[in-house]
């Protein structure tokens, strides 16, 4: 006999798992339109695992009870690794074929496994060193799940199968989610959906009109604005050489990076609405002013012209979580590595498909070191008000908010820190501490740019610990400290 509490995790993992077969039945018209008759077994049979796993999951469970926040980051936990299991099905079926007479480079399980993170994650780095000779198939199914990660597999299962109540509430925050648009949950997560849809259609439009082939353009559309970065071409973005185009990737990639909830409310109110949310200006102002010093510091390789053009991509690229790139980051100097490697790990926006800290917690923590340098000179019975944004916070919503803040930010920067010691065991001599510092931060902020680290000959060990780097940062910390305290001491 399981225990309640297991019952409900299990229920719960069973409802999350169908998704993906989900998206592979959507998938088999891409394959049948190219001719890719090989790619039919592979997805109907990520259908058959995805469905027969989540009724076998689901229905001895599905009177379970009413899930709490606890069980929901659990689900959150268990259920993005399961996720990416029987995503990388395709990848790695695929592979096995070798379709077409090239070797895929999925036919090791653990790459696979590797893609099917970085998809989902909308992290971008990649097992594929030549995307471009890929099957059609496969490289619709890398931009799919980015696409679908983008937004995040649980909000996809509460649009379409959820209903009011708690459970959704807590599953809605497990994915690391507080905003909403309307008091329901539900109703949240849909109008989140219209939006992602339309701002991917205007993006494929854009990019198409703007010079790329129908393909690529719907390929790069998707994984733009899920700020997930898989690209087609083994120069990313710089397969074009184009200014024009280039600034509209960076439009659609900061498009992206900006809280749903703020793309709503500039519906409602005019674009003005924009620069009046605090969260997005201090986004934009870190954008404009890191991609100015990193420009500055490729004048030392570049010319002005390409140093300001790169450097401003590239910075874009790296704080929007993206990973798009127009130059190879590996020539790059340290110096530029360490700034790119700084927006990689502040990230977006809350409530957007960035990964990183997030904003609002970076300036949360610049304001709290403020407020508590004034508190300091004041009398100890003095009232010092927080101001963000125009409000005023009591002192107790103060401190939970910061405290709040600071226990993410010192998680993150922990949970960095062992990886970045872990991956340097296994990086080739070549790579320095910077490097192993940068492709870290890439991983656990879910953006995607390599300094060369990522590759399908690197250690198996190294997989999986970008793999985890990769899946705590989507995850945001709380249900994978949460999951390890489960399994250490239960769920009391």
């Amino acid at each position: 006999m399981f225990p309640r509490d297991l019952r409900i995790v299990l229920r719960g993992l069973g409802l999350l798992v169908p998704m993906v077969g989900l998206m592979a039945a959507l998938s088999v018209p891409v394959a049948l339109w190219f001719g890719e008759h090989f790619a039919l077994w592979p997805l109907g049979l990520t259908v058959g695992v995805a469905m027969g796993l989540g009724l076998l999951l689901y229905l001895p469970f599905r009177r379970a009870g009413e899930a709490q926040l606890k069980h929901a980051l659990l689900i959150a936990a268990l259920g993005w690794l399961l996720i990416a299991v029987v995503g990388a099905l395709p990848f790695w079926l695929m592979s096995v074929l070798q379709a077409g007479g090239e070797a895929l480079p999925y036919a090791d399980f653990s790459a696979a496994f590797f893609e099917s993170v970085s998809g989902y994650t909308s992290t971008g780095l990649t097992m594929a060193e030549r995307p471009d000779l890929l099957p059609r198939t496969l490289q619709w199914w890398r931009s799919f799940t980015e696409w679908i990660g983008g937004m995040g597999v649980i909000v996809l299962m509460l649009t379409v199968m959820a209903g009011p109540g708690r459970t959704t509430m807590s599953l809605y925050l497990a994915e690391a989610r507080t905003e909403k648009i309307h008091p329901s949950v539900v109703s949240t997560v849909r109008t989140m959906w219209w939006i992602f849809v339309v701002l991917t259609g205007g993006a494929v439009v854009a990019f198409w009109a703007g010079g790329m082939p129908l393909w690529e353009a719907v390929n790069h559309g998707m994984t733009g604005l899920a700020t997930g970065g898989f690209t087609l071409w083994p120069e990313s973005i710089g397969h074009y050489n184009s200014v024009g185009l280039e600034l509209v990737v960076m439009l659609v990639m900061i498009a992206g990076s900006v809280s749903f909830v703020v793309h709503h409310r500039a519906v409602q109110r005019g674009p003005r609405h924009y620069l009046r949310d605090i969260q997005t200006r201090w986004f934009l102002g870190f954008l404009v002013g890191g991609s100015v010093l990193v420009a500055l510091q490729a004048l030392a390789q570049l010319m002005p012209g390409q140093a300001f053009r790169h450097g401003f991509f590239q910075y874009v690229s790296a704080m929007t979580c993206t990973g798009f790139a127009t130059s190879p980051v590996v020539a790059w100097s340290d110096a530029a590595k360490l700034m790119l490697s700084f927006g990689m790990i502040v990230g977006g926006a809350a409530g957007s498909t960035t990964g990183g800290i997030k904003v609002m917690r970076f300036l949360l923590l610049l304001r709290g070191v403020g407020w508590h340098l004034r508190k300091a000179v004041k009398p100890a019975d003095a009232l010092v008000p927080f101001r963000l944004g125009g409000h005023v916070f009591a002192e107790g919503e103060a401190y939970r908010r910061l405290e709040e803040a600071s226990t993410i930010t010192f998680l993150w920067l922990g949970f960095f820190l062992a990886a970045v010691l872990a991956l340097a065991q296994f990086v080739p001599p070549e790579h320095g501490l910077a490097d192993v510092l940068f492709e870290v931060a890439s991983a656990q902020g879910n953006v995607g740019l390599s300094v060369g680290i990522t590759n399908p000959a690197m250690p198996t060990p190294a997989k999986l610990i970008l793999s985890f780097s990769m899946w705590v940062g989507r995850l945001e910390i709380i249900p994978v400290l949460m999951l390890v305290r489960s399994l250490v001491r239960g769920m009391r």
